[in-house]
């Protein structure tokens, strides 16, 4: 639902890959941006008009995203393809980063993007402190992107590990993420991402900061 420049590249993207799309918009005008060599499906309406989404083909989705300009019409779409329909796989674009903490923490995934570019951002210019990418809905566990001081540069993933008590979930290198194997050694520049209870990352965040500890 949404077809903005998000919405239109996220159908264009999905279609070349090979998934059967369905758009759903408001302004018909929209679709304008899905191009011409588009081979999915396009409604016009309100995406959380039951009609509407009947008309989308939301019995057979796979998987439904709310992408349009407005938080409380992703919300209302994202919960009736979840509740009403039964889509597993639910995501909404939610502007306000309060809102979006609530209704993660009521199972439905958001991506609050104003708020995410700008801890991203924050993050490259005053690197202190864990940043999490990602928390799960019960707010227990989280993805988190871990500065770390030099001295752990060297040190094997595996290694790192047993020191620090945590397990390392991914690197990003060079602007490429990876997902490291027994012999992979923590680079300069490597972007380091821990999986681990919420409540440990400010203890993980110490640990990082210092040397690591002798065996």
């Amino acid at each position: 639902m949404g077809c903005g420049r998000v919405g239109a590249t996220l159908a264009r993207t999905l279609a070349t890959s090979g998934h059967n799309v369905a758009v759903i918009d408001v302004d018909a005008t929209s679709f304008r941006r899905l191009g011409s060599d588009f081979d999915g499906k396009t409604v016009t309406g309100m995406g959380f008009d039951r009609a509407v989404l009947l008309d989308a083909g939301i019995r057979e989705a796979d998987a439904f995203a709310a992408v349009s300009s407005g938080d409380n019409s992703n919300i209302l779409a994202a919960r009736v393809a979840r509740e009403t329909f039964g889509v597993e796989r639910v995501a909404a674009r939610i502007y306000d980063p309060r809102r979006a903490m609530v209704y993660q923490r009521l199972g439905i995934p958001t991506v609050a993007t104003v708020r995410w570019t700008a801890e991203q951002i924050i993050q490259r210019l005053v690197p202190h402190g864990a940043l999490p990418a990602y928390t799960d809905p019960s707010g227990k566990v989280a993805l988190a992107e871990v500065p770390y001081a030099r001295e752990w540069i060297g040190l094997s993933i595996p290694h790192l590990e047993a020191l620090a008590n945590t397990r390392v979930a991914m690197l990003t290198r060079l602007g490429d993420g990876m997902v490291p194997g027994p012999t992979t050694v923590l680079q300069d520049g490597d972007l380091l991402h821990v999986v681990a209870a919420s409540t440990d990352l400010d203890h993980l965040e110490r640990v990082f900061a210092a040397a690591p500890p002798h065996e």
